[in-house]
């Protein structure tokens, strides 16, 4: 069965309006590099992608960075020791991104965040990959989106046939377990697919 290798972090390139938001970002940071767990994420140096790397990279832990190049002057490119790759435009980001990642979570963040996590999710419910996703739910950011979810549910918009799943945490120190627990139903190739088909490919 899989174990998670690599985890792909989609957050805000700001901090928020609360001092929780960047300490909860920091935490999972630090989490990741002591649990020898590679952090994928957006390669910028600002907002809350700037605290999660920077904790995991200043406490010995493995960082990959994709961005494009249009934001290199916009989020400044992270200056700690981290693989930085500087992609053509957004779709090879997300590519990359999805292929160096064994699963994905979202922090709070804003539009961009909610694009890349909805994107996901899409991909899984179509079958294209079991990569498992989660949201961090940190002060409940993401209530109002669980809450769009079960409204679409209820309005049959979302069926047991096709069924949208993502874990959530409420607390930092219970990601890495949960993400742990969904991998371990999954088959080694489904998780390290390096397309988004392979894994439907291979099922």
């Amino acid at each position: 069965m899989a174990h998670i290798e690599s985890v792909c972090v989609y957050c805000g390139s700001s901090r928020g309006g609360t001092p929780l938001f960047a300490a909860e970002a920091r935490r999972f940071g630090e989490i990741l590099a002591r649990n020898g767990v590679r952090l994928v994420y957006g390669g910028g140096g600002i907002g809350l992608m700037g605290e999660v790397a920077a904790a995991a990279a200043m406490n010995g832990g493995a960082v990959t960075g994709i961005i494009p190049e249009f934001l290199l002057s916009r989020e400044r490119a992270f200056d700690y020791a981290a693989e930085m790759i500087v992609t053509e435009d957004m779709h090879e980001r997300k590519k990359l991104m999805f292929e160096r990642a064994d699963a994905f979570v979202a922090l709070p963040g804003g539009v961009g965040t909610l694009e890349e996590l909805v994107e996901q999710l899409t991909w899984a419910q179509l079958g294209r990959h079991r990569k498992p996703i989660l949201v961090a739910n940190i002060a409940g950011f993401w209530d109002p989106l669980l809450a769009l979810l079960d409204h679409m549910r209820g309005c049959e918009f979302i069926r047991s046939t096709t069924p949208v799943e993502v874990l959530v945490a409420h607390e930092i120190d219970d990601i890495l377990p949960m993400l742990q627990a969904a991998a371990s139903g999954v088959e080694e190739a489904q998780i390290r697919g390096k397309e988004p088909r392979a894994a439907v490919e291979k099922m």
